[in-house]
C-alpha cells in the first residue's frame, strides 16, 4: 500500500494542530480527513473510510478515551495513534490498555509521528503469523528455536528474560504498558518493580551500553518499546 492510498483521519479540536498535521502528513503523500469533535469523527469513520486515526484525548463533546473505548467495543480494527499532553501519563496508559496502537506527546516532531504511523500501519497489514527470526541491529531472536544472539554470539537468557524479550519482539516498534507485560509474563503479578529488575538484567545481556539502551527503550511512566529497524 502506497502512502497515497492511505487515508488518515485527524480528530482534534484545535485548528492549529489539525493544520500542522494536515500540512506535515500531506507532504508524505497521505490523504487527510479532519474532525473537530467526536460526533464528526464517528460519522467520518463511516463515510471517509480512513486507514488510520490520529486521536486527541481532549475532545470537547466526548472524551477521547470514551470514543476510543466505543470504537474498539464496536470492533473497529483501524490503527489509532493518540495525541496527548506530555504530563498525562495516566491517560496514555489507559488509552493503550483500551486498544490504542501508539501515542505521541505534544509538542511532537513530525518525523517521530510519521515513524509511529508507519509502524502502526505495518503491524495491521502484517499477517498474524510471527516471523521465525527477528533482527534489529546486531540483535537477532529466533522465535522457533528460542535462540538469542548479539553480534552473532549466542546469549543465554533466563526463562522470564526470554519471555519478556519474546513479547517485545512480537510487538516490535510498539509501546507496551507495564501492566500488559506483567499480565503476559506473570499472569496476576502486579508489582512493576519485578518487571524493572528483569528488564535491567536483560539489558545487561543484550545491550552494548545498558545505561543507554538502543534496543529496549523506556517510555517513562508508561512501559517499554523494542526498537525496530526501519
Amino acid at each position: 500500500m502506497t502512502n497515497s492510498a492511505v487515508r488518515i483521519l485527524i480528530v482534534d479540536d484545535e485548528p492549529p494542530i489539525r493544520k500542522l498535521l494536515r500540512v506535515g502528513l500531506s507532504t508524505q503523500d497521505y490523504a487527510i480527513s479532519e474532525a473537530m469533535n467526536a460526533k464528526v469523527a464517528i460519522e467520518a469513520v463511516k463515510t471517509e473510510k480512513p486507514n488510520l486515526i490520529i486521536l486527541d484525548l481532549g475532545l470537547p463533546d466526548i472524551p477521547g478515551l470514551d470514543l476510543l473505548a466505543r470504537w474498539r467495543g464496536e470492533g473497529l480494527d483501524l490503527p489509532i495513534v493518540i495525541l496527548s499532553s506530555r504530563t498525562d501519563e495516566a491517560g496514555i496508559v489507559k488509552a493503550l490498555e483500551l486498544g490504542a496502537d501508539d501515542y505521541v506527546t505534544k509538542p511532537f516532531g513530525m518525523n517521530e509521528l510519521v515513524a509511529r504511523i508507519r509502524v502502526a500501519l505495518r503491524h495491521r497489514l502484517q499477517s498474524h503469523g510471527e516471523k521465525p527470526i527477528f533482527q534489529t541491529g546486531e540483535l537477532s531472536v529466533d522465535l522457533v528455536k528460542r535462540i538469542v544472539k548479539v553480534a552473532g554470539k549466542e546469549v543465554k537468557l533466563s526463562p522470564k528474560e526470554y519471555d519478556i524479550l519474546r513479547i517485545l519482539v512480537q510487538h516490535a516498534g510498539k509501546v507496551l504498558t507495564h501492566r500488559f507485560l506483567l499480565e503476559q509474563v506473570w499472569d496476576s503479578l502486579t508489582d512493576v518493580q519485578y518487571l524493572r529488575v528483569y528488564v535491567r538484567q536483560l539489558r545487561q545481556k543484550i545491550e552494548k551500553t545498558p545505561d543507554q539502551p538502543r534496543y529496549i527503550l523506556t517510555e517513562t511512566g508508561v512501559g517499554y518499546r523494542l526498537h525496530e529497524s526501519q
